[in-house]
């Protein structure tokens, strides 16, 4: 008896990151690209009809971004396995995602050569974590280190990073299709949260934490 491929949707706003993705699977007798999607929001609409056993998905996206996406993914269906395939490759993003509900993390610098077993992995109902971030994680926890960053929401934390690399208010509210007066609130509520007074110090905290290159 043959068993039935691994049906996977990318998930990731460049066309030819996909491409590139799409082309690595198709190398394999058991994995199937059964459907692609640009945006977060793409996702979220295609999931119900498409039904893929994993979905592998980048979270630095415009719009509701990956994060939210999985939280909405899962929201309707709870055994959604959903790996992130990131440019990020601090730890910060790798606990948030795999606390929004994520079974894997890897960043695109590995994908290459683990892509292929991640997919895998999950799809037998385990998490994966690239090696580098795993170890990473594990000395944190025996550290007991924790980020006042992980205080943040989602979208908070969205917010938070893009003050953080210089983009304003208005640009925020552009990409993440809200208003100023609404970016403005999670501005507010991020400083309060990190003891910060302006976008210098969030920027520090976020070098701090890893999420970005001092």
């Amino acid at each position: 008896m043959i068993d039935a491929p691994i049906n996977v949707m990318l998930v990731d706003d460049h066309a030819v990151v996909r491409m590139g993705f799409r082309l690595l699977l198709q190398g394999t007798s058991d994995i199937r690209v059964v459907a692609e999607a640009s945006s977060g929001e793409e996702a979220v609409r295609g999931f119900p009809d498409l039904h893929p056993d994993i979905v592998v998905m980048d979270i630095s996206m415009p719009g509701i971004g990956g994060l939210e996406a999985i939280g909405r993914i899962l929201a309707r269906e709870p055994q959604a396995r959903i790996l992130v395939l990131s440019a990020h490759e601090d730890v910060m993003h790798a606990r948030r995602v795999l606390k929004a509900g994520a079974v894997g993390y890897l960043t695109k610098r590995s994908a290459a050569d683990e892509l292929i077993q991640a997919i895998r992995q999950v799809s037998q109902g385990r998490t994966y974590l690239e090696p580098g971030i795993a170890q990473q994680l594990a000395v944190q926890q025996l550290a007991g280190q924790k980020s006042p960053v992980d205080m943040l929401s989602e979208k908070e934390f969205k917010v938070f990073l893009a003050l953080a690399k210089g983009q304003s208010v208005q640009e925020i509210a552009d990409i993440m299709s809200l208003s100023p007066r609404t970016i403005g609130t999670h501005l507010y509520n991020i400083k309060q949260k990190l003891g910060a007074s302006n976008s210098a110090e969030l920027a520090i905290i976020a070098i701090r934490s890893g999420l970005l290159e001092p």
